[in-house]
């Protein structure tokens, strides 16, 4: 009789089998060690030896990538002014990031807050309503806003900072506020300071200062503005389709970012000269996205130093 001897079988290699003589144990199987297995260089892998870690990857450190400059530089874009369907949707359909509604009644572009609400509901996700208050009375400010859920507020009047920042707090919403520049180039203005007084603004609105408020479609000296401002900027006043680019390339190196306000330079075209107030025309409005997205590439592609306005 054969005796039995204590030796345990030997498993399918399938079923666990220890690696053959020479080979690395792997982790959790029988001989494995506590060495993690390497994995592909998709799916987590350390960077190569003298590579920098990215950011939230293993060996990674605090440090944001540096953006491709066609990101840093993408330029925003919001149509003010709007008060038809067929102009949102029409801003919608060319791409732009924000829509602006008047709230001023002695605006001829003026809506009310209902009619406001209304438009606004036809935006998609990502398309920001913009409610442009001059001078008003923040319990009304609070009641407009109460009725467009997400919208951000624009002080076009005379608010001082501590008047926008209490309304900013009661509705809870972010604000830009506008900065009246003088047509002459002659008048001093700090822009500056200005952005240091309103630090609590989401970003700073360039417009033309004419009487009464809104630029009425005059275009500022842009050489004159300061070469470097501390603030996120909108570049207003008088742009069309056809001076967008050169403001952009003009304005965009001298701050932090970039947008563009745009109104009567997209409204229709009225028979004895001037615009049709209110009443946007589509292919402008085309054709305005298409020379923002130029410049922004020409910026991307190369860089710019400041031109001269004429």
């Amino acid at each position: 009789m054969t005796s039995s001897v204590n030796k345990a079988p030997t498993l399918p290699a399938s079923h666990g089998s220890l690696p053959p003589e020479g080979a690395s144990p792997a982790l959790g199987r029988p001989g494995g060690s506590l060495q993690a297995p390497t994995l592909p260089a998709s799916r987590g892998s350390l960077p190569p030896e003298g590579a920098s870690p990215a950011l939230g990857r293993p060996g990674g450190s605090l440090q944001a990538p540096t953006l491709p400059a066609s990101a840093a530089r993408r330029t925003r874009i919001k149509v003010c002014g709007l008060t038809r369907e067929d102009d949102v949707d029409a801003a919608v359909a060319a791409g732009v990031d924000a829509v602006g509604f008047v709230m001023y009644r002695q605006s001829p572009r003026y809506v009310s807050p209902a009619r406001a609400a209304e438009l606004a509901r036809r935006l998609p996700p990502f398309v920001t309503p913009v409610l442009l208050f001059v001078n008003e009375d923040t319990t009304n400010i609070i009641a407009v806003c109460d009725q467009l859920a997400g919208a951000i507020i624009q002080f076009h009047g005379d608010e001082s900072p501590s008047q926008c920042r209490a309304a900013a707090l009661a509705t809870h919403r972010n604000f830009l506020r506008a900065a009246r520049i003088p047509l002459d180039g002659a008048t001093p203005f700090d822009l500056v300071k200005f952005g240091l007084a309103f630090a609590d603004a989401q970003a700073i609105l360039l417009d033309a200062h004419v009487d009464g408020y809104g630029g009425a479609g005059k275009t500022f000296n842009w050489s004159l503005l300061p070469p470097s401002v501390n603030a996120h900027l909108v570049l207003s006043g008088g742009l069309t389709p056809a001076n967008v680019g050169d403001g952009i390339l003009q304005v965009r190196p001298r701050c932090r970012s970039l947008a563009v306000d745009v109104s009567s330079g997209v409204e229709v075209s009225a028979p004895g000269g001037g615009t049709l107030k209110g009443i946007k025309d589509a292919a402008k409005i085309q054709q305005f996205v298409a020379a923002v997205r130029a410049a922004d590439a020409q910026l991307a592609g190369s860089s710019h130093a400041p031109l001269p306005t004429t």
